[in-house]
């Protein structure tokens, strides 16, 4: 990826992996009713350090799957390309 992007604090910028475009039983799904995925690859990471008074160190690095939460982050279109932008203590796991 060549974004350049660079989020502060505890920031992280994600973007989502692709969603499924077939049900179990092989019907396809056109893309409206896709529903959003939840799994992201992890693409800029912030440097942690003090947010609101309390130390944060950065658990996240580069290239993580992670799975967050519905309505976590803000979505933002750069240089054609959809990220999230959210704080690390809103996702939930990271996938191994």
């Amino acid at each position: 990826m060549s974004l350049k992007i660079k989020p502060l604090f505890d920031r992280i910028v994600i973007q989502s992996l692709d969603s499924e475009e077939k049900t179990k039983s092989g019907i396809v799904l056109p893309t409206t009713a896709q529903e959003k995925p939840h799994m992201a690859k992890v693409i800029a990471v912030g440097p942690g350090g003090n947010v609101d008074g309390k130390d944060v160190k950065m658990e996240l690095k580069v290239g993580d799957k992670v799975l967050y939460s519905k309505y976590a982050g803000s979505e933002f279109k750069i240089d054609g390309k959809e990220v999230t932008i959210m704080r690390q203590n809103d996702v939930l796991a990271v996938v191994e």
